[in-house]
């Protein structure tokens, strides 16, 4: 039973990630698409928004889909993290806790089921248990998470003192 639990936790926690990326990527379920989550990026002062704005975006859609599978624990989960992590510092914290009012709890729930499964393995029902894949523990996990801090910092590092002026349509 515990195989069937995490793969039910897996494939909806994953899926949902990966339909938030596919709203960024492809602007799906009336997602934004790369062009407004760029501007999205720009509004939120991440420079340079372009680069940033596609790894968010595919950390979110493939890490959502490996993690929904099962496939190279924990790196999906590491993946994902830093996306939540960083929607947290720049746009869910000020805002509280209930997701009502915008606020992280929605992000926090998501964290910790990629935690637990990033712990815990992802199952018998998984990608990695069928072909056999094992990374070194605990290694992968403590490197991997020193990799995520660095990297969100260094993406909370390039923000920029004031957001980009939106380029302005042109008119004929």
């Amino acid at each position: 039973m515990l195989a069937l639990g995490l793969l039910v936790l897996r494939l909806v926690i994953g899926l949902t990630v990966a339909a938030h990326g596919a709203q960024k990527l492809f602007g799906w379920w009336g997602g934004p698409g790369m062009t407004g989550w760029v501007g999205a990026m720009n509004r939120m002062r991440i420079r340079p928004a372009a680069p940033w704005a596609w790894l968010s975006a595919l950390a979110e859609l493939v890490g959502g889909l490996a993690f929904a599978v099962g496939l190279l624990n924990p790196l999906p989960s590491l993946a994902i993290a830093g996306s939540m992590l960083v929607a947290i510092a720049l746009v869910h914290w000020p805002r509280g806790f209930w997701s009502t009012k915008g606020g992280y709890e929605f992000n926090l729930s998501i964290l910790a089921a990629i935690t637990a499964i990033a712990l815990a393995g992802p199952g018998a029902y998984s990608l990695d248990a069928a072909l056999g894949i094992h990374l070194p523990e605990p290694a992968t996990l403590i490197v991997g998470t020193i990799l995520l801090l660095v990297g969100v910092g260094v993406a909370l590092g390039t923000r920029s003192p004031q957001p980009a002026s939106e380029p302005k349509p042109q008119t004929t």
